[in-house]
């Protein structure tokens, strides 16, 4: 398959992009960011790419200033050779639109319209099955030619379609064998397989077989039990309903007592009631005071005062001293004559003892005298000291006692106007009194206080029947007591009667209790019953096997040993099956990495002028190893320089596609692989390209004019134009 034009729309940088390519080696040049990568994956879609396909990946793809409802659309004009080598030209069309995509596939002999027929008939020209095949093995980019594992099942299955000539390869047919052995052996907790749920079921139908016959002997023994049971149900039924009975009348008999309580202690309230109401209203007739209780007291307050003034009045005038009159100055003195007379006395015989002394002391007595005239003169001289202190104390006593009497006179008189002063107030404060107990209404202070206080009770008791009243009423209107009185007192009555009709159950205080203990007793006795009978009834109703039954269990118990045993075959079969499979693939595998090994010998041979000349492929993993002359031995093209490491892989993924593409023919995109090589390596492998592209159209990409001489075509993209003319940001 070749192709011979391209038109793209709506794709990435390009608004339209129509190009042609040489059916040998075309070399794509231009800058970054000119839209080879673009076209690149413009080929993938139109080859592998459902039309229907959507999601963020293919959002991406749509042309930056691409309008509302704007899509990717691709057109491409190729040739074909069908098994005979006749040479056919092809033009396809794909629109994604999403769900609403289209296709148009004319290959010369009808047009293709259905999607999945056309993606059919591509692959199978192209050789390329999947999109993640394509990336895998023709469409290679510079940064990912060491992915060769990227779908190492589906090359596998290629390498097997390759070498078998069958349609699909063994990697599928190993996944279904796998998944039915996995269906058919697998034994997990939850989810069990064909196998186990066949021994399951195996097992369950040989004890179906052992119970059945089981349940045969068990089936008369429950309906024997079945039938007592009944009868005893239907004895404690007759005991419950006769004990209920008597629990009905007993609970009567208690809810008669109850309600003719409640009657009498209403009956009792009412009368209570009606009592309170005649108390109040003989109260509320009896007569009052005068005046109202704040006056009364008000008056009381000012006569209590006007008595307090009189009584004070009466002790301050008591209390007051006498005034009897002028006081006589005379007696007040006389009280000291006798000390007066006394001194007198004292200083004469003073005198006369001096005078003695002194004569004898002058010789004028005798010589006994004379002697003692010392003594009689000092003696007579200490009579006159003391003589004389006496008068002048005497006169000072004399002058103090005048002093009294004068003061006692002026006290005396201001006791006769203080006295004349309270007599005239108390007069008065006694006038004052007689008006306040005449405005008082009452005869006395205290006739008014027992009046205030009888008439205090009286509102008290008032106001306690009020209370009372109410709290007897609750709330209830206080008219027609009597009617209401007379209503519970016939409600007592007519219960009395309805308790007397019961009889002595009436009377029993713990008939009730007795009664329901009973009725108890007989409903636990009837669960019982009920329980043994519905236990019967379940053995009966569950034990429904029969001999037709146990036969037919037996039956398919037979089928289950035959259903197991064929399974048992089938999982041999299977796992022979994948047995041979995977021997085969490892033989495929073995064949293959022989036809790698040779062709990647010959085109690293080439590029590498014989330095690098033999190549070793793992049969298991595709991993590559190269002989190193350095090293005499083998090394992983790993460890190589990274430009031999593209070489090396790119002849990896060369070979890969001459020996999975079968007879398809995919065109081969490289996206300058070659970026690493140095000057004389670079056109010995675009040499190399240019030979393949005898078989392969080669589509290379690149950003270098050195492979410009050797191409068949070269194409020129030019990079973008648009600046940025804003400022630089922070």
């Amino acid at each position: 398959m070749r192709i011979t034009s391209i038109r793209l729309r709506n794709l990435r940088r390009h608004s339209v992009l129509a190009l042609d390519l040489a059916p040998g080696l075309t070399v794509v040049r231009g800058p970054n960011e000119a839209g080879k990568s673009t076209l690149q994956r413009a080929i993938e879609l139109a080859l592998t790419r459902k039309v229907t396909s959507s999601g963020i990946e293919m959002d991406s793809w749509v042309r930056w200033d691409a309008a509302a409802g704007e899509r990717p659309e691709i057109d491409m004009a190729f040739t074909w050779q069908d098994d005979d080598g006749v040479a056919h030209e092809g033009w396809l069309e794909k629109r994604f639109l999403g769900a609403k995509g289209t296709v148009r596939l004319d290959l010369g002999e009808g047009v293709i319209t259905d999607p999945a027929r056309a993606d059919e008939e591509l692959a199978a020209l192209s050789g390329i099955p999947t999109e993640k095949f394509f990336g895998a093995t023709a469409s290679v980019r510079h940064h990912e030619l060491d992915g060769l594992d990227a779908s190492e099942t589906m090359l596998r299955d290629r390498l097997q379609t390759s070498i078998s000539g069958a349609d699909e390869g063994s990697g599928k047919a190993k996944t279904k064998l796998a998944d039915a052995l996995r269906k058919l052996r697998q034994a997990g907790p939850k989810n069990h397989g064909r196998l186990k749920m066949a021994e399951d079921a195996l097992k369950g139908a040989e004890l179906t077989v052992r119970n059945g016959e089981a349940a045969l002997a068990r089936l008369e023994t429950d309906r024997d039990a079945l039938g007592v049971a009944r009868e005893q149900r239907a004895a404690a039924e007759a005991a419950l309903a006769e004990e209920s009975a008597l629990l009905e009348r007993a609970g009567q008999a208690e809810r008669l007592t109850a309600e003719r309580e409640r009657a009498r202690v209403t009956f009792e309230r009412y009368e209570a009631a009606a009592g309170a109401a005649a108390d109040l209203a003989a109260r509320r007739a009896e007569p009052g005071l005068v005046a109202s209780a704040a006056q009364v007291r008000v008056r009381l307050d000012a006569l209590a005062e006007a008595d307090t003034k009189v009584a004070t009045l009466i002790r301050l005038a008591e209390a007051a001293p006498g005034a009897s009159g002028a006081v006589d100055l005379d007696a007040v003195s006389t009280g000291g004559a006798g000390r007066l007379l006394l001194a007198v006395l004292l200083l004469v015989g003073g005198i006369a003892a001096a005078g003695a002394g002194g004569a004898a002391l002058a010789g004028m007595l005798g010589a006994a005298m004379t002697a003692a005239g010392p003594g009689a003169l000092a003696a007579g001289a200490l009579l006159v000291v003391i003589a004389l202190a006496m008068l002048v104390r005497r006169l000072r006593i004399a002058e103090l006692n005048r002093q009294i009497a004068r003061a006692l006179a002026e006290r005396a008189e201001r006791a006769r106007r203080e006295r004349e002063r309270f007599d005239a107030e108390l007069t008065q404060a006694r006038m004052e009194r007689d008006e306040r107990l005449a405005v008082l209404g009452y005869a006395s202070g205290p006739a008014a206080r027992m009046a205030l206080d009888a008439d205090a009770n009286r509102a008290d008791a008032i106001a306690g029947l009020v209370a009372r009243l109410g709290g007897l009423l609750a709330g209830e209107p206080s008219d027609e007591l009597v009617a209401r009185r007379n209503a519970a007192a016939l409600d007592m009555a007519q219960k009395d009667a309805a308790l007397e009709s019961l009889g002595p159950i009436a009377r029993d205080a713990r008939a009730r209790e007795r009664h329901e203990a009973a009725a108890g007793e007989a409903r636990r006795a009837l669960e019982v019953a009920r329980d043994a009978e519905a236990n019967a009834r379940a053995r009966v109703d569950q034990n429904k096997v029969d001999a037709e039954e146990v036969a037919a269990q037996a039956e398919r118990l037979a089928m289950w040993r035959m259903d197991l045993a064929a399974l048992h075959r089938r999982e041999r079969v299977y796992a022979l099956a994948l047995d041979a499979i995977t021997r085969a693939e490892t033989a495929t595998m073995a064949r293959a990495s022989v036809f790698l090994q040779a062709q990647m010998a010959a085109d690293i041979d080439a590029v590498t002028a014989s330095r690098y000349k033999r190549v070793r492929v793992d049969d298991t993993n595709l991993g590559i190893e190269v002989f190193a002359p350095e090293r005499g031995g083998w090394v992983k093209a790993q460890q190589l320089s990274q430009g031999t490491v593209d070489v090396v892989y790119l002849a990896a993924r060369l070979g890969l596609v001459r020996l999975v593409t079968g007879n398809g023919r995919p065109p081969l995109i490289l996206d300058d692989p070659f970026v690493t090589l140095d000057d004389t390596r670079g056109p010995r492998a675009l040499e190399l390209l240019r030979r393949i592209s005898a078989d392969f159209q080669v589509i290379y990409l690149t950003t270098s004019d050195r492979y410009d001489a050797i191409a068949d075509k070269v194409i020129e993209m030019a990079g973008p134009t648009a600046v940025d003319t804003g400022s630089v940001s922070a």
